[in-house]
């Protein structure tokens, strides 16, 4: 039945949450089959599996926007199987998905009680009892701010915690967080593990998807792992490593990627950057870029990375500095630009700004190729579908049907669909944020491979990226970011995550600066 035979269920135990047996099928696809979970009160139950494993539908059918073919749901006892989303939320269960769905002009009370906005006795909006309750809602999670800040103006780290109010305003004992740490880094993990631990202690059951496995250690009491849409077993987290961890979700054991060209002769500069700056983001930032290289660039969350790839990009204007390009001074004023000239960007939020939706897997795809693909303002479809379908598979993209919406196809293979967008325009240079976000173990080790192959077909790559294994081994040379400028370069084959860590870290007079600002 599993791997440890249900021993860390801890029976007689009361569990807050039960399911058993659900199953749910789309179009002849199981998606879950047989799957049990439970939750007990105040504890962190961690949930992990490839992407396509089945977590969403998992989640999906515990919140109601599912239903099941077969099985049965239960809160604190009771039989929710046919409840709806709302029932649900009345009875306890909350979610708080990687897209927060909050409204960045409306205020921090705002958001939280959208839709259940309390009422005078003259039914004119209560906002000085929003204002208290939201202020009671934010002292339960321990970290102040103001319940008056606009969300837009929040960081990231706040706005999670915005998003975690409002999930607990309607007095929930069940709370899912669907990667809340994608996008988080450094302290902002911290303070969100904080915040976790401090719910658990008043008895709220956390239900806790991530892809970073370091995290289920960190914080997690059980964790679950689905492959395939099957139930493959439950562990105490203290009874279980990673590699066994990983095992369990792979079926296999993966090997860690090992840049094995690190010494090979690059080729010619194809980018370097000169004293690009930008006020208040980017400060006097200068790097090269060579054929067949890949560049790593590190550092915490704020250093100033996105926007540089956004500078490079023609996304953002700068108030100093040169891009040159082969060579040749440019002045890239717009992504189309950028993608002429032989730039490509993997942004950071592929969902937001990597595809489109409602479109298919290859017109997504096409998208970068329509310009070239065209004569006489005609579109020639049919050579642009076929260099799609070369491209789709030499990618391995797993899709029944080119045809089918990319919205249906998992993490790990929209990112492969926006690399293929990347390498339609032929780029020369190929700039990845945060490549592997949301993605798990299997399909990053196929991101890491496609990266080593771009690299030998004389591509020059940059990688951005939080998590230190990932970008120490896939690097030849790691430039390390703090408050908008480059703090030092440092070679992956010497180097350790603490020499990256403390060149990232800013200074305390740096710290100080910022604080008084």
């Amino acid at each position: 039945m599993s791997d440890d035979d249900n021993t860390a269920r801890a029976p007689g135990a009361r569990r807050v949450l039960e399911a058993h047996g659900l199953v749910k099928r789309y179009a002849g696809v199981t998606a879950l089959a047989g799957v049990d979970f439970d939750l007990h009160p105040g504890e962190v139950h961690c949930l992990v599996g490839e992407n396509g494993a089945g977590k969403s539908t998992l989640i999906k059918i515990l919140t109601g926007a599912v239903t099941p073919d077969a099985g049965s749901i239960a809160i604190d006892g009771e039989d929710v199987t046919s409840a709806s989303i709302r029932e649900r939320r009345e009875r306890g269960i909350s979610v708080i998905y990687q897209d927060l769905n909050l409204v960045p002009q409306l205020t921090v009370a705002e958001n939280i009680f959208l839709g259940s906005e309390p009422r005078t006795r003259l039914g004119m909006l209560d906002r000085a009892a929003m204002r208290r309750a939201t202020e009671q809602l934010i002292a339960d999670l321990g970290v102040p701010f103001a319940a008056s800040a606009r969300v837009g103006e929040l960081g990231i780290s706040l706005q999670q915690l915005t998003a975690t109010a409002r999930a607990l305003a309607l007095g929930g004992k069940v709370l899912i967080m669907d990667e809340p740490s994608a996008v988080l880094g450094g302290k902002e993990l911290d303070v969100l593990f904080g915040v976790i631990r401090r719910l658990t202690a008043q008895g709220i059951g956390i239900v806790y998807i991530s892809h970073r496995l370091e995290e289920i250690f960190e914080i997690g009491d059980r964790v679950t792992v689905l492959r395939d849409g099957n139930y493959v077993g439950t562990s105490a987290v203290a009874d279980i490593d990673q590699a066994e961890l990983v095992r369990r979700m792979v079926g296999r054991d993966v090997v860690r990627y090992e840049n094995l060209d690190i010494d090979t002769p690059k080729g010619a500069e194809v980018l370097r950057v000169d004293s690009l700056t930008r006020r208040g983001v980017l400060r006097d930032v200068s790097l090269t870029v060579r054929a067949g290289e890949v560049v790593g660039i590190a550092g915490l969350v704020g250093a100033g990375r996105t926007e540089l790839a956004r500078a490079i990009m023609g996304l953002d204007a700068v108030d100093s500095g040169t891009v040159y390009l082969d060579g040749k001074p440019r002045r890239v004023t717009s992504a189309a630009k950028a993608v002429r000239l032989g730039l490509a960007l993997v942004p950071e939020d592929r969902r937001a700004e990597g595809i489109v939706p409602m479109l298919s897997v290859r017109d997504n795809a096409a998208l970068s190729m329509v310009r070239t693909m065209s004569k006489l303002g005609v579109v020639q479809f049919r050579r642009m579908y076929r260099r799609v379908g070369e491209l789709a598979r030499d990618l391995a993209v797993k899709v029944p049907d080119l045809r089918d919406p990319v919205s249906g196809l998992s993490g790990g293979n929209q990112q492969k669909v926006v690399l293929a967008k990347c390498l339609a325009s032929d780029c020369r240079v190929l700039i990845m944020d945060e490549p592997t976000v949301g993605i798990d173990v299997g399909a990053k080790r196929e991101i890491y491979s496609l990266i080593g192959t771009l690299k030998q077909r004389g591509l020059g790559v940059v990688v951005i990226s939080s998590e230190l294994p990932e970008i120490l081994s896939i690097s030849d040379r790691i430039l390390v970011m703090s408050e908008g400028r480059i703090q030092g370069e440092v070679d992956p084959r010497t180097t350790t995550q603490e020499e990256i860590l403390h060149l990232a870290i800013p200074p305390m007079d740096a710290l100080a600066q910022g604080g008084a600002a």
